[in-house]
């Protein structure tokens, strides 16, 4: 008996974009403090589909973006960063519950590295095709996708008739992704590339970017990187990952060491989320199917209620300069730790 067509299916289920829980069904009514981070805030939310190129070198770089519909600004913006297999319509429950507490949340689509790995491929042969597709060239293709966006972000807060021109205040801009995303996250926070003899280092940094989340991070595969891979991080982090958080492309990997990048950045102003019992698709927002096969929904709702909770209250503290939402992410009581409970490992530093 073979598993590879239920790792092909596994795979497939991470990039189907398929409809996503709906704010309300996801985010049951709290009386808990912190309640409004966690349920939908008090704006409408838009969406509105983008198809940038950039010229050189010669790249498509689409993108989806959730803004507050017929709202003046400006307001904060968050670059989002899709995993392997993904696209701009990914994610979905966390640009509408982020737009809707007064952000701009612009989710990109990483060609290469998209939803073209796995459509129109035979299902046995999916994941060869997507381990094929997580190599370097794509890894250093996505940060470069970043910053083009940034740039176009740049011109078109700057246009004369475009309808969100002045309306993105990208001196709090945010970046975020998850998986393969979470890499491409790391990456424009600041994480430095060693080249094998360690003689040489890549980084792509980008210092317009004032805070990161990164959920299901992965460290380098040399133990010995780890000390300096950090150093020169100094924004304020979010790492969420789960105990189960492993993916079958990370042949061999764990999910204990999706703790090191928190563990390894050094400075304040950094904190981890480590879901009890949660894997790899509980950030996905997208219903599994196939219950058993694809790995157990009963608790993803609740996990993806406390996503956006902490996730909205690390933006508004950072993006926002809320210290209602700094003091609320550290409380010792009536915090974000109360709100966990026993659902994660939490921590700060």
């Amino acid at each position: 008996m073979t598993f590879r067509p239920f790792l092909s299916l596994f795979l497939l289920s991470l990039a189907i974009p398929l409809p996503v829980f709906s704010e309300e069904s996801a985010a049951p009514a709290s009386t808990s403090p912190g309640r409004e981070y966690r349920e939908p805030g008090a704006f409408e939310v838009a969406t509105r589909l983008v198809e940038w190129r950039d010229e050189s070198p010669d790249r498509a770089v689409p993108a989806k973006l959730y803004f507050p519909k017929d709202a003046p600004g400006p307001f904060p913006v968050i670059i989002f960063s899709h995993g392997l297999g993904g696209s701009r319509d990914g994610y979905g429950y966390l640009g509408r519950h982020w737009a809707s507490h007064g952000y701009v949340s612009v989710h990109l689509q990483h060609l290469g590295s998209d939803d073209a790995t796995w459509r129109g491929v035979p299902p046995l042969q999916i994941l060869e095709s997507m381990k094929e597709a997580a190599n370097v060239k794509n890894f250093i293709a996505r940060p470069a996708d970043v910053r083009f966006a940034i740039d176009q972000l740049e011109r078109l807060d700057a246009s004369a008739d475009d309808p969100l021109a002045g309306k993105l205040d990208l001196a709090h801009l945010g970046m975020a992704g998850h998986s393969f995303g979470a890499r491409t996250t790391m990456a424009i926070a600041g994480e430095v590339y060693a080249f094998p003899g360690g003689d040489e280092e890549l980084s792509f940094g980008d210092d317009r970017v004032k805070a990161a989340i990164a959920m299901s991070p992965m460290p380098s595969r040399n133990a010995a990187d780890h000390d300096t891979a950090y150093r020169e991080i100094s924004i304020p982090t979010l790492h969420l990952t789960g105990t189960l958080d492993t993916s079958p492309i990370e042949k061999g990997r764990t999910a204990a060491e999706r703790l090191i990048p928190f563990e390894k950045t050094p400075g304040e102003h950094h904190y981890l989320v480590n879901f009890e019992g949660g894997d790899h698709m509980i950030f996905s927002g997208r219903p599994r199917g196939l219950r058993g096969l694809l790995g157990d929904p009963t608790d993803d709702a609740a996990f993806q209620a406390l996503i956006r909770q902490g996730t909205t209250a690390f933006w508004d503290a950072w993006l926002k300069n809320s210290a209602e939402a700094r003091a609320w992410l550290t409380a010792e009581t009536n915090g974000f730790g109360a709100s966990l409970g026993e659902r994660a490992d939490y921590r700060w530093k």
